[in-house]
């Protein structure tokens, strides 16, 4: 559920599994870029991926076993929207919810990939964008397509607390104490069966 005038920030992925990582950069996103919620998008599946994730059912269980905050909110509703590009998950959120400020969250390694996503311009040009460094992918990031190609819609990190309220295109890196886990170590250490 959403309200009119609320700013939730959306952080979507696979989530194959879901760690320490995912819930440090949620609860600084909430902190840094003022947001009201932050909805978890736990994807059928990635498209910019070979190799499909574990089952949605157990993901969404590790998931909700993982994230607890009381304004955190983890779905499947890309699954409900038929959805798997963001692009697409954005315009079908947007029609659901009109009057709610979208916000999208993504760490700095996937802003370095941006301009490989379908339809990535949507997603600039429609929501403000919160990006939050990762290990190893700041500079990538900065000197990115999208990073070059939106430069003069960037909100500096100490204007952070603006963004939800932004009208789009605008986003904002912002760099945050970090939790150095990423799922695909997670697997190859074999910490993750998918249940």
């Amino acid at each position: 559920m959403a309200a009119r005038g609320q700013s939730i920030g959306l952080l979507g992925g696979s989530f194959d599994p879901a760690h320490a990582g995912h819930v440090h950069i949620t609860r600084e996103a909430l902190k840094l870029f003022a947001l009201d919620r932050v909805w978890w998008l736990v994807s059928p599946g990635n498209p910019l991926k070979a190799h499909g994730p574990a089952p949605l059912p157990e993901r969404m269980a590790a998931a909700r076993g993982l994230m607890h905050h009381p304004r955190v909110t983890v779905t499947d509703i890309e699954a409900h929207l038929g959805t798997r590009i963001t692009a697409e998950t954005l315009a079908g959120l947007m029609r659901r919810y009109p009057g709610v400020r979208f916000v999208w969250l993504m760490g700095a390694d996937n802003l370095a990939q941006l301009h490989l996503w379908r339809d990535w311009r949507f997603i600039m040009d429609h929501v403000p964008v919160g990006v939050l460094a990762r290990p190893g992918s700041r500079l990538t990031a900065r000197m990115s397509p999208a990073a070059r190609i939106y430069r003069r819609y960037r909100i500096p990190a100490a204007a952070s607390r603006a963004l939800a309220r932004a009208e789009a295109p605008a986003w904002c890196f912002v760099n945050v104490p970090m939790v150095d886990q990423s799922s695909s170590a997670i697997r190859a250490r074999g910490g993750w069966s998918g249940v």
